[in-house]
């Protein structure tokens, strides 16, 4: 049994709605150090903000990339990443083009990871492959994309799509990589059990707007 301090380690404690304020991204980030989360997951119009009030604290700034479609250009994409490090961002959570995967336009999908990759520097950078689109097939190949173009993370789903993470896609993932990357699970990560499920099944990092229902070993009905 995991302890729920072991657990609140693996969490970027997240808010990624579309009408999310600046009260709520500071309430964020305050209930990210209170319970000493591992970084907070926003957009990047909310990146210095969360600098800001993270300053002083262990907790990160992660901010969503081309999220959360995927299907902007690649330079755009390298762009935002490296405008969300200017402001103070550590942790890049991208979003590959799910189309050009799926029509086996694999050098493109990798020179999309490895332009945001470069746009990071020395921050770490999350894949995310929005796990619920692909098949097993697929789902390994973009896994080895994103080791090719030396990403930190892979990452299961944005959580606005058609589904989220699941024991198996974690453990596929981990399967493919290895030790080489980490593997973040995210989308319906709501309860404690299933927190404890993700990371048994090779999760490093567990994306979720229910980290505090989950170190409270509680379930939340939270949007990501």
């Amino acid at each position: 049994m995991m302890k729920t301090e072991e657990i609140a380690k693996y969490i970027d404690h997240t808010l990624l709605a579309s009408n999310a304020t600046e009260d709520k991204i500071i309430q964020l980030c305050s209930e990210a150090v209170e319970h000493s989360f591992a970084s907070v997951c926003v957009n990047s119009c909310w990146t210095s903000v969360c600098a800001r009030q993270l300053k002083n604290s262990d907790v990160s700034v992660c901010t969503v990339v081309g999220f959360p479609l995927g299907a902007m250009k690649s330079e755009s994409k390298a762009f935002e990443a490296a405008q969300a490090i200017a402001d103070g961002a550590d942790e890049i959570d991208m979003v590959i083009n799910v189309g050009l995967l799926k029509q086996g336009r694999l050098d493109a999908v990798e020179k999309d990871i490895a332009l945001v990759k470069e746009a990071c520097k020395d921050k770490l950078l999350k894949v995310i492959i929005e796990t619920c689109l692909l098949s097993d097939e697929e789902k390994e190949t973009a896994c080895r994309l994103a080791m090719n173009a030396k990403a930190d993370f892979v990452k299961t789903s944005t959580g606005f799509s058609t589904g989220g993470a699941t024991e198996k896609d974690v453990a596929l993932m981990r399967s493919v990589v290895k030790d080489a990357l980490g593997v973040k699970a995210s989308g319906g990560v709501r309860s404690y059990e299933t927190a404890v499920a993700m990371i048994s099944s090779g999760a490093t990092r567990l994306g979720t707007s229910s980290g505090i229902a989950i170190v409270q070993g509680a379930s939340s009905d939270g949007a990501y």
